[in-house]
């Protein structure tokens, strides 16, 4: 199944990335929106060099005759549905129909979507310009070559994919990160370190080693019989509440909510939050480069 002309569907900050991307990699691209000055907006953040190789329009015929929709609407389930049932009746039947959703189920949007077959999850990780990971997630009636297609989609735009072969809340990504935040905020809040000492564990640790291998290779290279003595005493100790961590929970609560407010479990007042996004790209643009530039 070959993509050549690609419609995404919101033109948010994921939107606009996406458009970006696939339009320097020389894709048809119509980046969508149903509010023409978000359509406006999206053109201010795009790249001089590709902003006229991409075509903006608020109109439904937006869906009709192209090879690949993605979808990157706000994070409704609801909303989410009405679109489908509006927009996939459109497509034509061979079009591929992806959500961007960080952890909506697959298998529930699919219900909203004509042949299901050809819909998936295509999971993008913010800032998409510098984090090399889709994750592909199959609804349980996806094509096989559906799921190949875009897999060889991502790999052609120079990203990393994993397909996920059964849909799972949160999918891959999504609960190991929120498994390691669980464990970080309650040895955060039961005093064993501090938040700037659980960050440099991740940043100079396993974070630093995670860029290179994943856990399951960690756990080869430092001898299955060593992690099964740890886990051993280990795994009884560990958090393993199934609610919201106190410590998230009550900065939410606070209205603190990171850097777009100006406050999460650091300050970000005056000009430190563009300061940060700054140097987090500066380190992300390293790492890339370090390790996936020549390849």
């Amino acid at each position: 199944m070959e993509i050549k002309k690609i419609t995404i569907a919101g033109a948010g900050t994921m939107g606009y990335s996406m458009a970006e991307i696939f339009a320097r990699n020389g894709y048809d691209v119509i980046l969508w929106n149903h509010k023409a000055p978000t359509l406006k907006r999206a053109k201010t953040k795009i790249a001089p060099d590709m902003v006229d190789k991409i075509t903006y329009t608020t109109d439904p015929s937006a869906f009709k005759g192209r090879d690949l929709i993605v979808e990157t609407i706000v994070e409704n389930l609801d909303t989410k549905l009405d679109f489908y049932r509006t927009y996939s009746p459109l497509a034509g039947d061979s079009t591929i129909i992806a959500t961007n959703t960080s952890g909506l189920s697959i298998n529930a949007l699919s219900k909203a979507v004509v042949k299901p077959e050809r819909f998936l999850g295509m999971h993008w990780f913010n800032p998409p310009t510098l984090i090399p990971l889709i994750e592909i997630i199959k609804n349980d009636h996806t094509a096989d070559d559906v799921a190949k297609t875009i897999y060889d989609l991502a790999l052609a735009i120079h990203k990393k994919p994993a397909i996920v072969e059964k849909d799972a809340p949160g999918f891959a990504a999504n609960r190991i990160q929120l498994a390691v935040i669980r464990e970080a905020l309650s040895m955060v809040q039961k005093g064993i370190i501090s938040k700037e000492g659980i960050d440099s564990v991740m940043k100079y640790g396993l974070g630093f080693r995670w860029a290179c291998l994943g856990p399951l290779e960690t756990v080869d290279f430092g001898g299955l019989d060593v992690f099964a003595h740890i886990s051993d005493y280990l795994m009884p100790d560990l958090e393993d509440s199934h609610e919201v961590p106190p410590l998230l929970a009550e900065k939410v609560k606070e209205g603190h909510l990171g850097v777009k407010t100006g406050e999460g479990f650091y300050k970000y007042d005056g000009d430190k939050a563009a300061k940060a996004t700054k140097e987090r790209d500066r380190k992300l643009q390293a790492v890339y480069d370090a390790l996936y530039k020549e390849s």
